[in-house]
């Protein structure tokens, strides 16, 4: 898989709230720390602010606008700013939970459809800070490529056909999807990472090679033959774009598939090891505890096997 499609694999977003938000009037929402977990929503029908801690001034929110948060910060969202919060249980109650449309403050103004992503694993940190606290997608060519996916999340929300919390959760994934891969060539707010190098051609393709064949004794040389560069300006480069060197980045994606399948497969450590180009297991335990801070059998022992939803 592409280094996108393997990143979301690992992270396993599980969509467990697909709803809607009908609002009219001042009106605003607060909602406190996410963790790790992951919002989606877009605009379908008026217009609104979105206000993330620490993130900066408040982003306009306008129809066809779809913006992604991931960092886990609280933020609000509001008709008026200045209007008194109210706690998403207040607003949405059993909505949420069901699929349903919740209507706030007699609604008419502005509806938003979308979901709350849960991610898995202690790696799910490490990988979510890649991400900008704010992904907001308000160009006519983003509106477009969304729109299909947004006319059929709100058709399965307003119709409730058999089916239908199935098919807005699929729809879900989809857009979130969407929005990353459209995202990624606006820069703007995006830290140093793995997503921010998938921005970058040559760097995108580097990655691409390092997650094709992470057992491959892959040099600095041989990572920057690949993609066509000189060897310092290679390393120049994903420094920049990822904050780390390609060697650093490939040892620690090993340790992210070291940990994925210590708890969800029956191979053992010597296995584990071998698949991601370890010759010994010694070696791999060693690389492993620096990466992730504890043993290979501490990790598995401390982890219940996860489940995918």
């Amino acid at each position: 898989m592409d280094p996108l499609s393997d990143v979301l694999s690992l992270l396993r977003p599980c969509s467990h709230i697909t709803a809607g938000l009908d609002a009219g009037g001042a009106w605003a929402i607060r909602f406190e720390e996410m963790g790790s977990r992951i919002k989606c929503y877009v605009v379908t029908h008026g217009g609104c602010w979105l206000s993330v801690d620490g993130a900066g001034d408040a982003v306009r929110l306008d129809t066809g606008d779809c913006f992604v948060l991931a960092s886990g910060r609280p933020f609000v969202l509001a008709g008026d700013l200045d209007a008194p919060a109210a706690t998403p249980q207040e607003v949405f109650g059993d909505k949420a939970r069901h699929g349903g449309v919740a209507t706030w403050n007699g609604g008419g103004d502005v509806f938003l459809t979308g979901s709350r992503f849960t991610v898995e694993g202690d790696h799910a940190a490490m990988l979510l800070n890649a991400l900008p606290p704010i992904i907001h997608l308000h160009t006519a060519s983003d509106r477009a490529a969304m729109r299909w996916s947004i006319e059929r999340m709100t058709e399965e929300l307003r119709d409730g056909r058999p089916g239908a919390v199935m098919m807005a959760e699929h729809l879900s994934h989809m857009m979130l999807l969407q929005a990353l891969r459209l995202h990624l060539p606006h820069g703007g707010g995006r830290p140093a990472g793995w997503y921010a190098g998938l921005a970058d051609p040559q760097i995108a393709m580097a990655l691409s090679v390092i997650h094709a064949e992470p057992a491959r004794r892959w040099t600095l040389a041989a990572v920057a033959s690949e993609v066509g560069m000189s060897r310092s300006a290679f390393a120049s480069r994903f420094r920049d774009q990822v904050g780390e060197t390609p060697i650093a980045y490939l040892a620690r994606w090993r340790m992210i598939l070291a940990g994925d399948r210590l708890t969800r497969s029956s191979d053992t450590l010597a296995q584990i090891a071998r698949k991601l180009g370890y010759e010994s297991e010694n070696a791999f335990n060693t690389a492993f505890k620096r990466i992730m801070g504890v043993s290979p059998r501490r990790y598995s022992k401390g982890k219940p096997a996860l489940s995918r939803c």
